[in-house]
């Protein structure tokens, strides 16, 4: 059989920026086992899979590696395909998903995502982070998806260079760095997940899902321009409102094809 195929950057608004994933729209789900050596074979961070579900689309996102519950790029990146290509009339969209239905609307620079937030709360530094890290964090965050450190400053975030295989053995799915701001960002962060085959993410939508929550309580306010400083970079509008978290951005074509299974 033959599906189509988009590879966008999301969460940007230029080429080779951002964090690529790979959507594709489908009439029914194939088998997990086939959905996941496809993700393989794209090795993106995300490949997002889609299918008609009445008037909105049933969503599941595949790394190189497992299933994840829950996935802002893709999530962005389908949306865009949704209302770019295979819709073009639709203004909003909602995908039903592992995490329950996420709403996705049209902005005037963009698609606008409505998330549920993951606060967190302060716990030691579990066995190993600090080693893995290569740093003392001022302080650290869980919840039963992320571990998350905080650093003194934007410049710590961009400059660390952690254990990737040191951070696949601690016991979350994923290991959040963040720091306050710099220059026109009230927040930076990196993503580190290799645990499910990322070793660190470009720019990772689920993520601002618990950072969002933190800073809006440390900084007091709720609404933030966040960046993600991995080597190729994102920028994420992030709000907090009083049914989750919506996350901003705007994607990029970069292919459009086929595939044969």
């Amino acid at each position: 059989m033959r599906t189509p195929i988009f590879q966008l950057d999301a969460f940007t608004t230029r080429r080779f920026a951002g964090n690529p994933a790979a959507v594709m729209p489908m009439n029914s789900f194939l088998g997990d086992a086939t959905l996941q050596a496809i993700a393989a074979e794209n090795n993106l961070a995300e490949t997002a899979f889609l299918v008609p579900e009445g008037d909105d689309y049933r969503l599941r996102w595949f790394t190189p590696a497992i299933e994840v519950p829950l996935c802002g790029h893709a999530t962005l990146a389908s949306a865009t395909v949704v209302m770019e290509r295979l819709e073009p009339a639709r203004s909003r969209v909602v995908f039903h998903s592992a995490s329950g239905p996420l709403a996705v609307k049209r902005a005037d620079a963009g698609y606008v995502m409505q998330f549920p937030a993951r606060t967190a709360e302060p716990v030691a530094p579990p066995p190993g982070l600090i080693e893995a890290l290569g740093v003392v964090p001022v302080a650290v965050f869980a919840n039963a998806f992320n571990y998350m450190a905080l650093l003194a400053n934007a410049q710590a975030v961009r400059e660390l260079s952690p254990d990737i295989a040191a951070i696949a053995r601690l016991d979350r799915g994923g290991l959040i760095v963040t720091g306050p701001g710099d220059g026109i960002y009230d927040f930076v962060s990196r993503y580190f997940a290799p645990a499910k085959g990322i070793a660190e993410d470009p720019v990772t939508g689920a993520a601002h899902c618990m950072l969002t929550p933190y800073w809006a309580k440390r900084l007091n306010k709720k609404e933030f321009r966040a960046f993600q400083a991995s080597r190729r970079g994102g920028e994420v509008i992030c709000r907090l409102t009083e049914g989750g978290v919506e996350l901003e951005g705007s994607c990029v074509f970069y292919l459009e094809g086929e595939v044969e299974i």
